[in-house]
């Protein structure tokens, strides 16, 4: 019997029986490992980390992608950061109101093993408006002229190739090229575990030194340490309660299978113990 092992905390493992072993790369940033599982189907790891499995990654991409399209129908141009897999850009290729979507991704190797391993997650890629760009999101943001209506900040935690992604330079340049009406969104971490919760309020306390909205929002996903995760909100002229917009996501015309519009205004719905630790910066 052969099990994957992630060490959630130094007393806490969180183990998944596979079935097998498929693939194992050493990419010039990160060790990339693909399983097949009894319970999760496939999945993927990152320096021994779970990034996505195929039983519950449209939780996560649907709603880092499908809050901030429902408070803003008139975003056109999308970068997203990181998000190897595809899953984020598979959802914004489901709205045709969108013109153009940039992924900056600075491995490739991540992107190539997905396509290959993941058709579930990757079918987007391959939409003419997608620009798959294979370099450091934190030089991109600094060096682009472009203006993006979303930016989607789809990254691994912040260590490694995903540590220049929750910097303040960082933070500033996505500032600097989101448009007056624009929205930034990133995987916020998780407030349950210290050390994630450690990474969470850095981010917070960045992201709201620079904009005049910024909020915090939470998924429930079984298999990211705790099972309870956030995603920040920021942006220079929206909010995501009074500007929501629950008609969007509707008229798409497609089943939704974690967001719905009560879940898109319960979301911003924090327990106590995460509104303490946001003000407790």
């Amino acid at each position: 019997m052969s099990w994957f092992t992630e060490k959630w905390t130094p007393n806490i493992n969180f183990s998944v029986r596979i079935k097998e072993h498929i693939y194992s790369e050493k990419t010039p940033f990160q060790q990339l490992e693909v399983y097949d599982s009894y319970e999760l189907g496939r999945f993927f790891t990152l320096d021994g980390i779970m990034m996505a499995n195929e039983k519950d990654e449209f939780i996560y991409h649907e709603m880092i992608v499908h809050t901030p399209m429902s408070v803003n129908p008139n975003i056109k141009n999308v970068l997203v950061i990181g998000g190897g897999d595809g899953g984020s850009v598979r959802e914004l290729t489901r709205y045709p109101s969108i013109q153009k979507i940039d992924m900056v991704e600075i491995d490739e190797s991540v992107v190539r093993a997905c396509q290959k391993y993941f058709p579930i997650t990757t079918t987007g890629l391959n939409d003419p408006r997608v620009a798959m760009m294979f370099e450091d999101g934190l030089a991109f943001v600094k060096n682009t002229k472009n203006i993006y209506d979303l930016i989607i900040v789809d990254s691994t935690d912040p260590i490694g190739p995903g540590e220049g992604l929750f910097s303040m330079e960082f933070y500033q340049n996505c500032y600097r090229i989101l448009a007056d009406n624009g929205i930034l969104i990133n995987q916020h971490e998780s407030p349950y575990f210290d050390k994630e919760s450690q990474e969470m309020k850095r981010a917070h306390h960045k992201i709201t030194a620079l904009f005049p909205i910024a909020k915090v929002y939470q998924a429930f996903i079984p298999t990211y340490p705790s099972g309870h995760w956030l995603f920040g909100f920021a942006s220079k002229k929206y909010d995501p309660i009074s500007d929501f917009k629950a008609s969007i996501i509707e008229d798409l015309g497609y089943q939704t299978k974690y967001y719905n519009k009560d879940v898109h205004k319960g979301s911003f719905a924090l327990p106590n113990y995460v509104m303490e630790k946001l003000k407790n910066l």
